[in-house]
């Protein structure tokens, strides 16, 4: 069965940085996409960033410039360096893996596998 799980979330001043990390097991889906996700408190979950396994990379509007998301495939380990957050920023945030290529990967509905999410707060 896979496995995602999050970690790194907290909690930082604005302008700060964080790191997250989703590692995952048991997911042999070679040719599709990883993406992050994000949930505020009364909103709905909202694509964040999304890499697939051509390397290609997707970006909200929002987090362009501030956000990178990575992978280490060896260590089946997905990555979201997070710099100069803001207090929007502020939400639950999970990783997602697909099972296939995927031509508009920051959409919710396209991820099969969801991980328990982890908390970032950013505060003024």
């Amino acid at each position: 069965q896979v496995q995602l799980v999050e970690s790194g979330g907290g909690s930082v001043q604005a302008g700060g940085s964080l790191g997250l990390s989703c590692a995952a097991s048991k997911y042999t889906y070679n040719h599709a996409c990883l993406g992050w996700f994000r949930q505020a408190p009364g909103k709905e979950r909202e694509g964040v960033a999304a890499i697939c396994s051509d390397g290609r990379t997707n970006y909200a509007d929002s987090v362009k410039g501030r956000f990178t998301i990575s992978k280490d495939d060896a260590k089946n380990t997905l990555y979201l360096q997070m710099n100069s957050l803001k207090p929007e920023d502020t939400a639950m945030y999970y990783c997602a893996g697909g099972v296939e290529y995927l031509l508009f990967p920051l959409g919710v509905y396209e991820y099969n596998y969801w991980g328990q999410g982890t908390q970032v707060t950013v505060s003024s």
